[in-house]
């Protein structure tokens, strides 16, 4: 394990995610949560009960904290670590493939027996203007009906 140290002013300032963070980027391998919570109260200078105190402190702040990930078997590391890698193919590769697409459709041929309509269907043009009734007031009006 690499050797850390923090200066007075950083163990002021840093929370145990902070620590855990910096133990696991360092280290840069998984590491049980016991292990990595030992090694953030060495580096903080804190007494060794402070462990069995602050434990279930300590793994609800990495629960929250979404710069860590729990892996299985009780291991925690960083979520940049595991974070999936997205390949962007080349455009070239994307004109191909809408090619196909398109042809594919125009080798299809459509039966009008197959397609289905709507029979519950309203018919938009109809003589009935459902705005015929609407009047529009200015202002002056609205409070003389008032």
């Amino acid at each position: 394990m690499k050797t850390i140290k923090l200066t007075d002013e950083q163990i002021e300032q840093y929370s145990y995610a902070d620590v855990a963070f910096l133990v696991l980027e360092t280290n840069g391998k998984k590491m049980k949560i016991q292990d990595l919570f030992t090694e953030v109260i060495k580096l903080m200078k804190l007494p060794d009960s402070y462990f069995e105190n602050k434990i279930g402190d300590f793994f609800a702040l990495l629960s929250t904290d979404k710069r860590f990930l729990m892996l299985e078997k009780g291991f925690w590391d960083l979520r940049d670590n595991h974070a999936k890698k997205i390949i962007i193919d080349d455009e070239e590769d994307e004109e191909e493939e809408l090619t196909d697409v398109e042809e594919t459709i125009d080798d299809e041929e459509l039966n009008e027996d197959e397609i289905n309509y709507d029979n519950d269907q309203v018919d938009d043009d109809d003589d009935d203007d459902d705005l015929k009734d609407l009047v529009i007031l200015d202002d002056s009006e609205e409070q003389d009906m008032m």
